[in-house]
């Protein structure tokens, strides 16, 4: 298009399709399309979590992670991911946003998107929500409301003053005085 030099993605890729890619799909998204952040949505880690999602396991985006880096090196303007997370979601325990939370922790991760899972119509996620059941196994579904929804949040934003004392509270739970 006339006058357009670059063009941008702003609202983040597939990062599990793109590690199925064998085309340097990748390769030309940071060389031309990253202004200096890239949005994933691995959403979570915990693989009971990721499993209930339909989402792929850590193991995927930590392999994502790692081929990204790569890419990064040797150019003259550093690039970031920008992994997007949920809490609160059917199938979440305050143990399994622990296990996210480290993870965070150790992998350096800054998360600028953060959501509270928030039923919708017409979701597979929605009807667990409502029915505490896996729709496709009939197994009961752990679905944290009220207090523990507010404590898988702040667990996520562990790093926020205003979050202290629901993180104390998370860990508590879960008998991880250790951390």
């Amino acid at each position: 298009i006339s006058g357009v030099r670059k063009v941008f993605i702003g609202s983040g890729i597939r990062y599990d399709l793109v590690m199925a890619d064998q085309s340097g799909y990748l390769e030309m998204i940071c060389d031309y399309h990253v202004s200096g952040h890239l949005k994933v949505a691995p959403e979570h880690i915990a693989r009971n979590v990721t499993d209930i999602m339909n989402k792929p396991p850590q193991e995927v985006f930590d392999r994502f992670r790692t081929r990204f880096s790569l890419l990064q090196q040797g150019k003259a303007k550093k690039q970031y991911l920008l992994p997007y997370f949920m809490s609160g979601h059917p199938g979440c325990t305050v143990a399994d946003m622990i296990q996210l939370a480290e993870y965070i922790r150790d992998n350096n991760l800054y998360t600028e998107q953060v959501q509270d899972f928030t039923p919708t119509p017409m979701s597979v996620s929605t009807c667990m929500y409502y029915t505490v059941l896996d729709p496709f196994t009939r197994e009961p579904v752990h679905v944290a409301k009220g207090r523990e929804k507010q404590v898988q949040r702040a667990l996520l934003q562990y790093r926020e003053p205003r979050n202290y004392r629901m993180v104390i509270e998370g860990l508590e739970t879960a008998g991880r005085r250790d951390l």
